[in-house]
């Protein structure tokens, strides 16, 4: 295994414009094959836009999904990944023949699409349907797993996808500035971002605070540093329908480190070198070995009713 060079993006979408946003791909690709970056990450749903799906029926939604892999979408990121030289991950919707539809984060190489991940745990919309699998692929010789935001909460989709024999995590996200039951959290005014250019501290303070990047590093430097493995993180900046996202996409080492996030007020892209060395030297290597399975198999495989209660709406 080599050396891997990754890129990841934050980018302000428009909600239902598919050929801007994709042209925004390709311009942060063609960036990101000038850096020498071999895979370039975008946030979930980058391709369709997000949370003003919250509002539409499902015959809307059947309009905006796409089938896979014989999508419009798919063959413009394998024209834009043949152009660049360079692997795409981005997110769009799905749906099938059955007209369930999915949120899914797609990998796509200048031959089509390699790999593709839906969901676990959907929400926004309420006629998406659940994933019902892990997602891991080869990438370059590396392992690579995909989990879709949520996804990355419930801490045992991420031990799995590393025990599957994930070395990256590919983790597109549209979160933070949003309401929870923890203190501090809430919605950004979407004024500070109109007002970024005269007053850019205002803003900052509530991107980096509780409602923001400070909520995230409560957790996902600890996903990397206890699974032993390298986070790609993606995340939109700016307005998502009427919501303000504050960007902050990273990528993270095995040690829990930051190696590169995006920190400017607006579409931007980092790019990180990933070594296989620090796969092994890791303290979660060492604990991923010192696991006692017999201890909790049982515990962790009990019945289960799922509950998931999440809202978004602004009142």
């Amino acid at each position: 295994m080599e050396k891997l060079k990754a890129s990841s993006v934050q980018f302000e979408h428009k909600s239902g414009d598919k050929d801007y946003n994709l042209s925004v791909i390709d311009h942060f690709s063609k960036q990101a094959a000038e850096e020498g970056s071999r895979i370039i990450a975008f946030h979930e749903c980058c391709i369709t836009g997000y949370t003003f799906t919250q509002n539409l029926s499902k015959q809307d939604m059947l309009e905006l999904a796409e089938y896979l892999p014989e999508s419009n979408s798919i063959k413009e990121l394998t024209n834009i990944s043949r152009k660049h030289d360079v692997v795409i991950l981005a997110g769009l919707f799905e749906k099938d023949q059955d007209n369930r539809l999915y949120n899914t984060y797609v990998c796509v190489n200048s031959s089509g699409l390699v790999a593709k991940h839906r969901k676990i745990h959907p929400f926004i919309n309420p006629w998406l349907s659940p994933g019902e699998q892990y997602t891991v692929f080869d990438l370059d010789g590396w392992k690579c797993g995909i989990l879709i935001c949520y996804d990355n909460n419930i801490i045992e989709n991420v031990r799995a996808t590393k025990l599957l024999g994930a070395d990256i995590i590919f983790m597109p996200h549209v979160t933070m500035c949003t309401p929870s039951s923890r203190p501090g959290a809430g919605f950004v005014d979407p004024r500070l971002w109109k007002n970024r250019e005269e007053d850019p501290t205002s803003l900052r303070i509530e991107f980096d605070g509780l409602k923001g990047r400070a909520w995230l590093m409560k957790w996902l430097p600890a996903r990397a540093f206890d699974n032993a493995v390298y986070v790609v993180f993606a995340n939109p900046i700016g307005m998502d329908y009427d919501q303000l996202k504050n960007g902050c996409s990273m990528i993270i080492d095995p040690f829990g480190d930051i190696l590169s996030e995006c920190r400017i007020l607006g579409d931007d892209m980092i790019t990180a070198t990933l070594v296989p060395e620090k796969l092994t030297k890791a303290g979660g290597h060492r604990y991923l070995k010192a696991r006692k399975p017999g201890l909790y198999r049982n515990v962790i495989g009990r019945e289960h009713e799922p509950e998931q209660k999440v809202s978004w709406k602004r009142n």
